[in-house]
């Protein structure tokens, strides 16, 4: 059992590098705070911005993983995600790439009226 309990921490290959690019871009962008260094600035923010499209873009290629918890034998860094062709549900990166999950619709209350119910009875149920 590790320290954390039997969970699945979300460990993927897309985490550990837009985290490694993001800690990589942050140092850069305080090395350049105290150089006073507008070059080193910008190298920053532009790790920043790359550690957040390498890791959409392995997400998308199956190296991220879906919302929620996953199996045991996909909790490893180097198991790919199958499923990421289709998108995930409820995934705002699957959704700005145009991936749409299929999504168990369930239907809501039945709202419609029997058509011989008068209409001062329907216009009632509406108003309730």
């Amino acid at each position: 059992m590790s320290a954390h309990g039997d969970v699945d921490l979300g460990h993927t290959l897309a985490g550990w590098t837009g985290t490694a690019l993001a800690t990589l871009g942050c140092a850069v962008l305080g090395l350049a705070l105290c150089l006073g260094s507008a070059a080193a600035g910008g190298l920053g923010t532009a790790l920043l911005a790359a550690a957040a499209l390498v890791t959409w873009l392995l997400h998308l290629a199956g190296w991220g993983k879906p919302s929620g918890p996953r199996p045991p034998d996909q909790w490893d860094w180097r198991v790919r995600d199958t499923t990421a062709r289709t998108g995930h549900p409820d995934c705002l990166g699957c959704r700005l790439a145009g991936r749409r999950a299929a999504t168990a619709h369930t239907p809501g209350p039945d709202t419609t009226e029997p058509a011989s119910a008068p209409p001062q009875a329907r216009a009632a149920t509406v108003r309730a």
